[in-house]
């Protein structure tokens, strides 16, 4: 009789070696942000708080005026204007959500979402690195944002020679370089996952040459963190993506205008118009218990 061709595992009680042993698995997210109303000021002054209130009110003016599904730029709001009370007002009542986007260059910025979805605290620096411009803008991605990666970006790959041991970079440098030649603008995304692809140390230091460090970096948190960098190269991002205990769990480059994970939704911009309204309501309340 032959043996048969395929092992037998055996399972249950008593087959594996050490039935004591805790079970091992990769940690799941613990945990997601979710939307919270931001507190108004207990203890705020009526007339600060009636100053930050009717600021917030007219610019929701404007956003009822703002279609996001059509596009254009939405509204912007002057912050830099406001008395400091008032400010500090407006800081807590905006709160800080899941996005935040550093922009370097000769025009730097500190770009921080609001708890508002598409709702923008875009803060522009002078040369010493104090705030210069304070605005509120409601837009998918900061116009500062878009303009610093594309005005930095170059329309071809430079030329890269090539060391011994670059294996599979040379292949991706060509894919990436069809790609600037032919997309036009509104293209899908073309992904190039890195995961799982097998890179020598100098094909890293290719691609690293290749698709030099842009300007604009944005970071999202949700599940683990999402790391989004403009690169040397036109439309062509670096995006990772990282588990809770900051392990590099994807990575990929995306030829696209902008990467899809960095956008706020048009509807994500009318609900964050509707919880403005609720929230202007309440600093109205507020001020007429004041």
């Amino acid at each position: 009789m032959k043996d048969f061709p395929l092992p037998v595992r055996v399972v249950g009680p008593g087959s594996q070696l050490n039935d004591e042993e805790p079970l091992q698995y990769l940690d799941m997210p613990r945990g997601m942000d979710t939307f919270a109303m931001p507190h108004v000021p207990d203890d705020a002054d009526a007339n600060v708080l009636a100053i930050a209130r009717d600021a917030l009110a007219g610019y929701l003016k404007a956003l009822a005026r703002w279609d996001p599904a059509v596009g254009g730029e939405g509204p912007h709001l002057d912050l830099a204007c406001l008395p400091a009370r008032a400010l500090t007002v407006m800081n807590q009542v905006l709160g800080e959500g899941e996005v935040s986007i550093r922009i370097d260059g000769p025009e730097p910025y500190r770009i921080q979402e609001s708890v508002f979805t598409g709702i923008w605290r875009v803060v522009g620096l002078d040369g010493d690195g104090h705030a210069a411009t304070d605005a509120l803008e409601a837009a998918p991605l900061p116009r500062a944002a878009i303009d610093a990666a594309r005005a930095a970006a170059s329309t071809r790959l430079p030329d890269i020679t090539l060391p011994a041991g670059a294996m599979n970079s040379p292949a991706l440098l060509a894919e990436i370089a069809g790609q600037l030649a032919t997309r036009k603008a509104g293209d899908r995304a073309h992904v190039i996952n890195l995961t799982l692809f097998p890179m020598t140390p100098d094909d890293h230091r290719v691609l690293g040459a290749a698709l030099a460090v842009g300007p604009v970096a944005i970071m999202s948190r949700g599940f683990g963190n999402c790391r989004v960098t403009s690169t040397g190269a036109r439309d062509v991002w670096r995006v990772q993506y990282f588990n809770n205990m900051n392990t590099l769990i994807l990575d990929t480059i995306e030829i696209v205008d902008l990467p899809e994970v960095t956008l706020a939704a048009a509807e994500d911009l009318l609900d964050s118009r509707a919880r403005m309204a609720e929230l202007v309501e309440w600093m109205s309340e507020s001020v007429a218990e004041a």
